[in-house]
């Protein structure tokens, strides 16, 4: 299913039935502030699974982020953070960032990686953070299963076409786009940037 959602004022109905195919299992293609992204509820074992056959990746070796409504989850699902991390964290979020943090006892065995940290993520795009609201629970997230992001992947519609099959629904959010979050390791001692993407480190640090 291609469901269109306006970016500024999510229609209440299709968020609906975007809920209850997450809650029922279901897995979802949906816009975030960067890059189109495939997702699902992170309480569903089996669509987590699903998602690493379409991606077709060792669900031990997979990089799955969490996509949070905002930072009041984060004691859930990462261990304590020191008040300079919370602080690079508040000034960054909502944001094109992914934040690996130790991982806490909350999240799902399934999706602990060997270090035992968690990447989380606040993007700034209305129609997840609702989905995400309403869902009241966090979206695991990666990205869709292709080598390259190019161009065609910014057209929701192309990505209905291309993955439509695979997913129970492509949410239709207007054109994405083709640079990825910035990546920034918040385990040690400092921040550390794994990954320049959208998101200027400096400006956070």
């Amino acid at each position: 299913m291609l469901l269109n959602i306006h970016p500024d004022n999510p229609n209440a109905r299709h968020i609906k039935t975007i809920i209850e195919c997450l809650k029922d299992g279901g897995v979802i293609i949906y816009p975030t502030d960067t890059v189109y992204g495939l997702g699902c509820d992170i309480t569903q074992h089996k669509a987590i699974e699903r998602i690493a056959r379409i991606k077709q990746v060792d669900l031990k070796k997979a990089h799955f982020s969490f996509i949070c409504y905002d930072l009041s989850h984060l004691s859930d699902y990462a261990k304590s953070v020191d008040t300079p991390v919370f602080r690079m964290l508040k000034k960054a979020l909502p944001g094109p960032y992914t934040f690996i943090l130790p991982a806490s006892r909350m999240v799902p065995r399934l999706l602990k990686t060997k270090k035992d940290t968690v990447g989380i993520r606040v993007p700034d795009n209305n129609i997840c953070r609702t989905i995400v609201k309403e869902l009241d629970n966090p979206l695991m997230s990666t990205t869709l299963p292709v080598e390259h992001y190019v161009e065609e992947y910014t057209d929701p519609e192309i990505i209905y076409e291309k993955f439509g099959k695979q997913v129970d629904i492509v949410v239709d959010g207007g054109p994405g786009g083709i640079a990825f979050s910035t990546v920034v390791d918040c385990t040690g001692e400092e921040p550390v940037l794994i990954r320049e993407g959208l998101g200027s480190f400096d400006a956070i640090t």
